[in-house]
C-alpha cells in the first residue's frame, strides 16, 4: 500500500512538473520576437555570470578526482562528468577527459566502458569535424558485442559521423558513398530504436520535416518542447530543431523566434559551441539589422573560439567575414557623415563665435545699465526701508494711542458709572440718616429713651447696609463686564472653577478679583470696602491664584485685560 502511495505521489510530482514547465514554455511562446531580442540582448550580458557557473562545477569535480585512484571506477565516473560539461565548452578538454576513460577501461579490461567512451568520442570527434579520427574509432569497436541500447548510440553515431562527412566533403563520388552508409544505419537504428527511447521522437520528427509533413514534425516537436525546462541545453536542441521545420517551411518570422529562444538556452547553459546564434545573426544581417547582427556574430565567434573547434571556425568565419566587412562599411559611412557634420558645425561654430562677440557687447552694455539700475534701486530700497521704519514706528505709537485712549473711555465709563451710583447711594444714605435721626428723636421727645438706645445699638442695620452696598456694587459692576465670572473661570483649572449660589451675583472672592479689575489692588483698601481683615483678604488672594493654571503675574495682567 505504502509502495503504491508513493507511486501516485512520485505520479502526481511529475505531472506539477510537466504542467509547469508546459506554461512555462506558453509563457514564452507568447512573447513578441522584438521583446525576445532585448532578453537575449540582456542574456549576452549576464554570460560571464553563467560561465563561472559552469567554471565552478569543473572545478568541485577536479578537486574530486584529486582525492579518488587512478585508473580506478571511481576516476572513470569523474571524468564522465568533466567530460560532459567540457563537451558543449571546450572540445579538446572534453576529448582529454574521454581518452583517460578509454585508457581507464582498457587497463581494467572493462569492454563495456571501453565501447561507451569510444562511441561518446566518437560522436564529439564527428560533431567537430575529426572524422578520420571518429571513423577509426568506430571501426575499433565489435558491433556483435553490443547491448541494443549501446548498438543504438553506435548506428547513432555513425548517422552524426557519416552525416557530417556527406554534407561537408567537395567529393561528390565521395558524398554518395557516405550517405549510403547513413541510410544503411539509420535503417539499422529504426529497427532497434524502441518508443520508450528519447530519440525515437526525434527520428521521427526528422522523417516527417525530410518528408515535408511540417505540421506533423511540429506536433512531435511540440511534445518534447512541453517537457523541457526553459534554459537548459535540451531545451537548445529543441528549440534549434524547430526552428529547422519552420526553415523548411518558409516561416522567417517562426525560424528566427525559436533560434532566438535557442540561443538564449545556449548561453544560459555556457555552451560555446553555439549554432543558434550565428544563424540568427545571418538572418538579421540579411534583414538590415546590421547592428546587432554585428553583436551576435561577434559574440558567436568569442564563444567558438573558445571552444576550440577548427570546423566550427571556418563555419562561422565566411559569415563572420561578410557582416564584419558590412559593418566596418556601415562604420565609413557613418564617418564620412560626422566628417561633413563636423565641418558644418565649425562653421556654425565660427558663426556662433562672431555671435558671441556681438553679444558680449550688448552684454557689457547692459551690465554698465544694470548697474546704474542697481545703484538707484539700492537708493529706493534704502528709502523704502526708511519709510516703512517711520511706518511701523507710527503704526507702534498709534497702536499704544488707542491703547491708552480704550483705557481712558474705559475708566471713564467706570468713572461715570460709579459717580453716578455713589452720588444716588449718598443720596439714598443720607435720606436714610435723616429717618434715623427723626425716629431717634421721636423716641426721645416720646421718653422713650430705653428705646432710642435699643435702636443705637443694634448691627443689623448696618449689615443691611453694607449687603445692600455689595449689592449695588456687584450689579453695577456685572453691568460693566457682563461676561466677567464666565472669563475668570476660563483662567481657573476645570474642577476649580466658581459655581455661585442662587441669587448670588459676585462670592467674596469674585469680588475681590472685580475690585483687582478695578485698579484696587491695595490690600489695606480692599479690607475696609470688603470688612475683612487684611490676613483673610490675603487668604482669598492667594487660594484664588491657586486655582489658576497660569503664572501668578500672568493671572493678574489677564485679569486686568477682562472687557
Amino acid at each position: 500500500m505504502m509502495s503504491s502511495a508513493l507511486k501516485i505521489t512520485s505520479s502526481k510530482k511529475i505531472y506539477i512538473l510537466i504542467l509547469f514547465i508546459s506554461f512555462s514554455n506558453v509563457l514564452f511562446s507568447h512573447e513578441d520576437f522584438p521583446s525576445l531580442l532585448l532578453r537575449l540582448d540582456s542574456t549576452i550580458e549576464k554570460s560571464n555570470s553563467y560561465t563561472q557557473k559552469r567554471e565552478k562545477r569543473i572545478e568541485n569535480y577536479k578537486k574530486e578526482l584529486r582525492k579518488v585512484k587512478p585508473f580506478s571506477i571511481s576516476e572513470y565516473k569523474i571524468n564522465s562528468l568533466l567530460y560532459k560539461e567540457y563537451k558543449p565548452y571546450i572540445c579538446d578538454s572534453a576529448i582529454f577527459y574521454q581518452n583517460k576513460n578509454i585508457e581507464i577501461a582498457i587497463r581494467l579490461h572493462d569492454k563495456n566502458r571501453e565501447d561507451e567512451s569510444k562511441l561518446e568520442q566518437a560522436y564529439l570527434m564527428g560533431s567537430i569535424g575529426l572524422y578520420k579520427e571518429a571513423v577509426d574509432l568506430l571501426e575499433g569497436i565489435d558491433q556483435s558485442r553490443l547491448s541494443n541500447l549501446k548498438l543504438i548510440d553506435y548506428y547513432n553515431t555513425h548517422l552524426r559521423v557519416y552525416g557530417e562527412l556527406a554534407f561537408y566533403t567537395q567529393d561528390k563520388r565521395e558524398s554518395k558513398i557516405y550517405w549510403k552508409v547513413f541510410d544503411a544505419k539509420l535503417i539499422s537504428l529504426k529497427a532497434a530504436i524502441t518508443p520508450e527511447n528519447p530519440l525515437y521522437l526525434q527520428l521521427k520528427e526528422d522523417s516527417a520535416r525530410n518528408a515535408h509533413k511540417f505540421d506533423e514534425a511540429l506536433k512531435l516537436n511540440q511534445i518534447s518542447l512541453s517537457t523541457t525546462p526553459f534554459g537548459t541545453p535540451k531545451y537548445a536542441l529543441v528549440t534549434f530543431r524547430r526552428s529547422m521545420i519552420y526553415q523548411w517551411q518558409g516561416n522567417r518570422d517562426k525560424q528566427k523566434y525559436y533560434l532566438a529562444l535557442s540561443a538564449i538556452s545556449d548561453i544560459r547553459s555556457a555552451i560555446k559551441d553555439q549554432a543558434s546564434l550565428m544563424i540568427l545573426a545571418q538572418i538579421l544581417y540579411e534583414e538590415g539589422d546590421i547592428d546587432r547582427a554585428y553583436n551576435y556574430i561577434r559574440f558567436s565567434w568569442n564563444a567558438t573560439m573558445f571552444y576550440n573547434a577548427k570546423l566550427r571556425s571556418l563555419q562561422s568565419s565566411s559569415i563572420l567575414s561578410l557582416i564584419d566587412k558590412t559593418y566596418q562599411a556601415k562604420i565609413e559611412k557613418q564617418k564620412t557623415k560626422l566628417q561633413y557634420y563636423l565641418i558644418l558645425t565649425s562653421s556654425l561654430l565660427i558663426l556662433l563665435v562672431f555671435a558671441l562677440f556681438i553679444i558680449y557687447k550688448q552684454i557689457k552694455r547692459l551690465s554698465t545699465a544694470k548697474r546704474d539700475l542697481q545703484l538707484a534701486n539700492a537708493d529706493l530700497n534704502h528709502l523704502n526701508a526708511e519709510l516703512i521704519k517711520l511706518n511701523d514706528e507710527l503704526t507702534s505709537v498709534n497702536q499704544i494711542l488707542n491703547r491708552t485712549n480704550n483705557e481712558l473711555s474705559e475708566s471713564n465709563t467706570i468713572k461715570e458709572v460709579y459717580i453716578g451710583r455713589f452720588i444716588e447711594l449718598c443720596s439714598t444714605y443720607i435720606n436714610k440718616i435723616d429717618d434715623f435721626r427723626k425716629k431717634v428723636h421721636n423716641k426721645i421727645k416720646d421718653g422713650k429713651i430705653n428705646d432710642a438706645k435699643l435702636m443705637t445699638q443694634s448691627q443689623d442695620i448696618m449689615d443691611e447696609e453694607f449687603n445692600e452696598l455689595y449689592a449695588n456694587f456687584d450689579n453695577t459692576f456685572l453691568q460693566l463686564f457682563p461676561d466677567f465670572v464666565g472669563k475668570v473661570n476660563e483662567l481657573l483649572n476645570e474642577n476649580d472653577r466658581f459655581v455661585l449660589k442662587k441669587g448670588e451675583l459676585l462670592n467674596p472672592e469674585l469680588r475681590i478679583i472685580a475690585l483687582m479689575r478695578l485698579g484696587i489692588s491695595d490690600g489695606s483698601k480692599i479690607s475696609q470696602f470688603m470688612r475683612y481683615s487684611l490676613t483673610t483678604v490675603y487668604n482669598y488672594r492667594t487660594k484664588t491664584k491657586n486655582r489658576t493654571y497660569l503664572p501668578k503675574e500672568e493671572f493678574d495682567n489677564k485679569i486686568l485685560q477682562i472687557r
